[in-house]
């Protein structure tokens, strides 16, 4: 898994760029079958984005999604754009995020009548509680003066079919209203997404802001105001969740480095380690007791730098977290840790060299403190070996 990458997916060029106005830097990103990918970072953050376009429907989407996650495989998958409101609970301008998806063209044509059939995902349950979560803090809009009421964000089943619904009194407007009355929303593709998330074990979510009521009035005057509007509310609260869940791997992460570091602190066993100097050990009683001389990490590729900065970023997070180190050096630490990081993952002699000079500047912050920089060196020297 990519701790730090979420995949977002949009059927429109419209809700693409609503999205891709939210990333800093975006790079494009090629798939061997000629999937164009932009990857960026959301503004501010060191989370990355995967962004794709799936085009109309739900085949299509489950083609670029099962694409996606096989390509990144990402911490999440989030399909962001706009839908219609099929009852007055959501506005225009508000956020859907669906608990479940429904693809309601499943059914059976009999005598009296179409049965329904359909096949339903439910959103993965530590997603749809960030959600509610965010919902609740309410502070991922935008705020922009002289667009009114901020929007809300709303939960419920969004239907997902192969056709354009654009009609309250059509005899399949009033099949889905009274078979799945408890839909907030309809559109095109989330039915796909969520199959390819389900078939792939990746958590998906659905983040759609509404641009019309599916009621004969898409295209108008109307609906050409509200589209960019809904569109950008879906992107400001998606890439918030986006956001808010690569932070959430990290502390699993970084909790479960925790966790390690206690157990060996636990165990009756000492570990000492020189890097090209000299060791003296004095003490009364040392029990189990190895030294290991010129014992620089093994780092012989891209997931074996990955992994050590990892560990390094286990280690100083426990340094400020015992008042060693301070906030500003943590951050800015975090921050170039978090290019190096990113550059390693590329796995090319620029991004090494662009992993190595990151490494430097961080080693520049942390000078004082003279057991972050004996873990580090090496790492230095490993980032320009690959190079």
């Amino acid at each position: 898994m990519s701790k730090d990458l979420v995949v977002i997916l949009t059927a429109l060029n419209l809700e693409y760029e609503a999205v891709r106005g939210k990333l800093a830097g975006p790079q494009v990103h090629r798939h061997e079958r000629g999937t164009r990918f932009e990857v960026g970072t959301v503004q501010g953050t060191s989370c990355r984005v995967a962004l794709g376009l799936t085009n109309k429907g739900n085949h299509s989407a489950a083609v670029i999604a099962e694409r996606a996650i096989q390509e990144f495989s990402p911490v999440a998958v989030l399909f962001v754009g706009v839908a219609g409101a099929l009852w007055d609970t959501a506005r225009l301008g508000d956020v859907v995020m669906a608990t479940h998806v429904y693809a309601y063209h499943g059914g059976t044509s009999e005598d009296d009548g179409l049965k329904g059939r359909p096949r339903v995902w439910e959103t993965a349950h530590g997603i749809s509680q960030l959600g509610s979560h965010l919902a609740r803090v309410n502070d991922w809009a935008d705020d922009k003066p002289g667009h009114g009421r901020a929007p809300q964000v709303r939960f419920g089943a969004i239907a997902a079919g192969e056709v354009v619904q654009n009609s309250k009194i059509s005899a399949e407007a009033r099949w889905i209203r009274q078979h799945y009355n408890d839909a907030l929303a309809i559109e095109m593709e989330a039915a796909g997404v969520a199959q390819a998330g389900h078939l792939n074990g990746a958590p998906v979510a659905i983040v759609r802001g509404i641009s019309d009521r599916a009621d004969g009035t898409k295209n108008s005057a109307k609906d050409r105001a509200w589209q960019p509007r809904a569109a950008a509310n879906a992107a400001a609260f998606a890439t918030r969740l986006a956001v808010e869940l690569v932070g959430e791997q990290e502390q699993i992460t970084m909790s479960q480095a925790d966790r390690d570091h206690k157990t060996d602190r636990l165990e009756e066993h000492v570990s000492n380690t020189a890097h090209n100097s000299t060791v003296g050990i004095m003490a009364g009683s040392v029990k189990e007791s190895s030294v290991y001389l010129n014992a620089d990490p093994k780092v012989t590729s891209a997931a074996d730098l990955v992994a050590e900065l990892d560990s390094f970023r286990a280690h100083l997070k426990r340094h400020h977290a015992e008042g060693t180190v301070d906030d500003d050096t943590y951050r800015e630490a975090l921050a170039e840790l978090g290019l190096a990081r990113r550059a390693a993952r590329e796995s090319t002699p620029e991004s090494y060299r662009r992993a190595t000079m990151a490494l430097k500047r961080l080693r520049g912050l942390i000078a004082e403190f003279p057991d972050l920089v004996t873990r580090l060196a090496p790492l230095v020297v490993a980032a320009g070996d690959l190079s």
